[in-house]
């Protein structure tokens, strides 16, 4: 394929899906993320499109909410081990929001095996993926069908939240940044987004390293609301990533990140912790939310990144004890 070629498929898929990664470029028009890189360097110099924390976004600062469609078919691996990661924190009996997303949809499939879960999600596909799980209840908000996401927005959405009291939400976004924290492009999705938070006494978030660093217009959780980012290892080469996690940490996330054997026991490979940690001593009580300046106070959570092997030591040992309190 022709140099010009490349650039005009690459110019294609960008408008298409609003923000695409280097990698999946590179498969795409299968040549080698180094020649990829050049050509998103010419496309920018051009004023076509923006550069990315590994990828390519449309000009202008802020990418748009693409379909569903045409998400579902990005990043597929790294959505996988993200799933894989994050049906790790669930455990048996609990009571859970799922929001709206190709990410959370995945962890749906994975949920279908834990005895006694209760899901609430205003997303068809989350609902549809547990449909078939004798186990699990399945719980749907109200409201007014977004089908660009197969998703119940607007006030009837919202309204069906209140007075809604669990354990964990777990969302997506569009965008994950440590200054403004997790976004998203559209009005709706984001207020039925912030609802799902405020039922929830910790918030789990759902990113690929794609979505690091991409601020969309409208902010869903700003980062001291976010008690966990699950995501997959940014490519060598992506120092901004990296660099956006340790933020990210620095700020009380903590960080789990899924390596390329994130399925086997020793899979996820954590990243080199920052200097201070502080593990948490108390599961907060449903309803109870981190304060702005309560990272580092007694209680707090600590900046923390963990692997995947921590994963089966920690999380559910700390839900049954929110549970018999």
């Amino acid at each position: 394929m022709f140099a010009a070629e490349r650039r005009q498929l690459i110019l294609e898929m960008v408008r298409a899906n609003g923000a695409v990664s280097l990698r999946e470029l590179a498969r795409v028009v299968q040549t080698s993320e180094v020649t990829v890189r050049r050509d998103v360097r010419a496309l920018e110099a051009e004023g076509l499109l923006d550069r990315r924390h590994g990828g390519a976004v449309l000009p202008g600062g802020f990418t748009r909410e693409s379909g569903f469609p045409q998400k579902s078919h990005l990043s597929t691996a790294e959505k996988t081990a993200i799933a894989d990661l994050a049906a790790g924190l669930v455990g048996e009996g609990e009571a859970i929001v799922v929001g709206a997303g190709t990410t959370t949809q995945e962890l749906a499939r994975r949920l279908a095996r834990v005895p006694g879960l209760t899901v609430v999600t205003n997303s068809l596909l989350v609902a549809q993926a547990l449909a078939h799980a004798n186990r699990v209840e399945v719980v749907m908000t109200g409201g007014t069908l977004r089908g660009s996401n197969y998703a119940l927005v607007g006030s009837g959405a919202e309204q069906s939240l209140q007075g809604l009291r669990v354990s964990r939400a777990f969302l997506s976004g569009s965008g994950l940044t440590a200054e403004r924290g997790l976004s998203t492009s559209n009005m709706l999705s984001a207020s039925v987004d912030r609802a799902l938070v405020q039922a929830a006494a910790e918030v789990v978030v759902l990113a690929d390293h794609t979505k690091l660093g991409s601020d969309t217009m409208f902010q869903t959780v700003p980062t001291e609301l976010i008690t966990r980012l699950v995501t997959d290892e940014p490519p060598v080469h992506d120092e901004r990533a990296a660099t956006e996690l340790q933020a990210l940490a620095d700020q009380g996330v903590e960080i789990t990140v899924a390596g390329p054997d994130a399925g086997s026991p020793a899979g996820g490979d954590p990243l080199p912790p920052p200097g201070r940690q502080q593990q948490r001593q108390d599961m907060p009580l449903p309803g109870q939310r981190r304060t702005q300046g309560g990272h580092g106070g007694p209680g707090g959570l600590g900046p923390q990144l963990r692997s995947a092997a921590a994963l089966a030591e920690g999380p559910v040992g700390r839900v049954a004890d929110m549970r018999r309190r």
